[in-house]
C-alpha cells in the first residue's frame, strides 16, 4: 500500500490532525452531568461517537422532546471553543506534513468543523500554508461532509484516482467511498481500531507509519 500513484492528499482535521477527542469527552461529561446523565470515558466515547451527531446525543440520553437538538449542540460548542486552544496538533503532524510537502503532494483538509474556526486554526498551529484548500461546514452541527467534499473536488480539479483522503472516523471512510476515492484510516481520533477495521479502506497504526508509504 504505497502511496506514490497519489498526487494529493486531503485530511480530515479533528482527530486526524488535531488531537481533540479529550476535550470532546471532558464538554460531553460536563453537559451529561448537569442534566444527571451517565458519564462516558474516552474508550467508550470511542466506541459511540458518530455522525450525524444528533444521534450520537440521543445514544447518550439526551431527550429533545425537552430541549431541541440545536440547543443542545449549540452549547457544546460553545463549550469546547472555550477550552479549543487547550487543543494541540498530533506530534508528528508538524513534520509529516512538512515531509509529505517536500516531496511534492499537494495537500488539503475536508472537516466537519466550522469553516471560519477550522482557518483559524491552521493558522494558530502555524501549518495552514502546508495547505492548497480547507473546507469545513458552515454551521456547528456536523450534519456530515460529503455535500463539502464535492465541493473541494470540484476545486482541486484533479483526477479522483490521484487523490487519498486520511481520516480517523467511519465516517470518514463513508466519505470516501461517496467521493468515490480512496481512503486510509488511523486510529488517534474519535473512532476505535475495532470500529475502523470493519471499514472497506486500510487501517494504519499511526500517522508516522504514513511516511514508511511515502
Amino acid at each position: 500500500m504505497g502511496l506514490k500513484r497519489y498526487d494529493h492528499i486531503i485530511w480530515d482535521w479533528n482527530g486526524t490532525l488535531l488531537d481533540d477527542a479529550w476535550l470532546c469527552v471532558e464538554v460531553m461529561n460536563k453537559m451529561l452531568a448537569e442534566r444527571k446523565l451517565p458519564l462516558i470515558i474516552l474508550d467508550i466515547y470511542r466506541t459511540i461517537f458518530n455522525f450525524p451527531v444528533k444521534e450520537y446525543y440521543r445514544v447518550l440520553g439526551f431527550n429533545f422532546d425537552q430541549e431541541p437538538f440545536e440547543e443542545v449542540g449549540m452549547e457544546f460548542m460553545i463549550l469546547y471553543n472555550q477550552r479549543q486552544k487547550e487543543c494541540n496538533l498530533h506530534p508528528e503532524v508538524p513534520n509529516l506534513l512538512k515531509i509529505i510537502n517536500e516531496l511534492g503532494y499537494s495537500q488539503s483538509i475536508l472537516s466537519a468543523r466550522e469553516q471560519s474556526e477550522l482557518r483559524a486554526e491552521t493558522k494558530e498551529h502555524e501549518i495552514d500554508h502546508f495547505f492548497k484548500l480547507v473546507y469545513g461546514l458552515d454551521d456547528h452541527y456536523a450534519h456530515g461532509k460529503t455535500d463539502v467534499g464535492i465541493q473541494l473536488l470540484n476545486n482541486l480539479r484533479i483526477p479522483k484516482e490521484r487523490l487519498l483522503f486520511i481520516g480517523d472516523t467511519v465516517h470518514d471512510s463513508e466519505v470516501g467511498e461517496e467521493l468515490g476515492i480512496d481512503c486510509i484510516l488511523i486510529p488517534n481520533g474519535h473512532h476505535s481500531v475495532e470500529r475502523l477495521k470493519k471499514c472497506s479502506h486500510p487501517v494504519i497504526d499511526s500517522l508516522s507509519e504514513l511516511l514508511t508509504l511515502l
